[in-house]
């Protein structure tokens, strides 16, 4: 059975702010990254618990959304008695460990 993806007013914020900072209204680009952020949010009606827990929170799961130039993390968690995924904040950035050949 499929999961009701529902997105929280800061999430809608989140991604309208994030709309405007990609220029997505003017750039077929941009708008196709933009669409394929939203398409892969929705995507989470299927197995949302594919995704991995946050590392400080563990009721939380996060989503890396990442073609260059941009990556984003959808954080949701998943509400199993109501089968629901709430979408709670999306924030810019992926974290990632510097290798030595990175400083050089």
């Amino acid at each position: 059975m499929a999961y009701l993806v529902s997105i929280t007013s800061r999430a809608e914020r989140d991604l309208a702010h994030l709309y405007g900072e990609i220029n997505a209204e003017h750039s077929d680009a941009a708008l196709k990254w933009y669409l394929g952020l939203k398409e892969a949010i929705l995507s989470l009606e299927v197995q949302p618990n594919r995704c991995p827990v946050t590392r400080r929170r563990d009721k939380l799961r996060h989503l890396l959304y990442a073609h260059n130039p941009h990556a984003y993390r959808v954080i949701y968690r998943v509400l199993e008695n109501q089968k629901q995924v709430e979408v709670l904040h999306i924030r810019h950035g992926a974290r990632r460990k510097l290798k030595t050949s990175d400083l050089a």
